[in-house]
């Protein structure tokens, strides 16, 4: 009876272990980089038309729990809060003032709504609304 009870809580901790390592090394994925746009769900313009440019980037803060980066023309942070696989962001603080088309105002409409993220097999980042990827970011070493 005791190596039974022995084993099952042996089994049981390795588990909670096991889940609880899991979602520190997903969030862990989140910095030291930069995260590169790579599809916006929604707009009627492509891809390549709404940043003909510059690609919309995003950098994750753990110590201020902000995010920083550009809408493809203006800079841009924002707070924001993760929770297991939920997460929000805060409305975007101080941006410099240059109009560079509709792409600004698609990423920052966006960005608004995101609720959830995930990270796919090949490690990009994906918010979501709910269940839906809205937005797919590419990691990009900082140097």
């Amino acid at each position: 009876m005791k190596t039974k009870t022995t084993l099952l809580i042996a089994i049981f901790s390795f588990v909670m272990i096991s889940c609880g390592t899991k979602k520190n090394v997903a969030s862990e994925k989140f910095y030291n980089t930069t995260w590169e746009l790579e599809y916006i769900s929604g707009p009627r313009i492509a891809f390549n038309g709404l940043y003909p440019d510059k690609k919309p980037e995003i950098t994750f803060d753990k110590v201020t729990k902000k995010v920083t980066g550009n809408n493809s023309c203006n800079g841009y942070s924002a707070d924001y809060t993760l929770d297991n696989d939920s997460m929000s962001f805060g409305v975007p603080g101080p941006t410099t003032m240059m109009f560079c088309g509709e792409g600004e105002k698609v990423f920052l409409n966006m960005i608004k709504k995101i609720n959830k993220f995930s990270f796919d097999q090949d490690g990009k980042l994906n918010l979501l609304i709910d269940n839906v990827p809205m937005m797919r970011f590419k990691r990009v070493e900082n140097q």
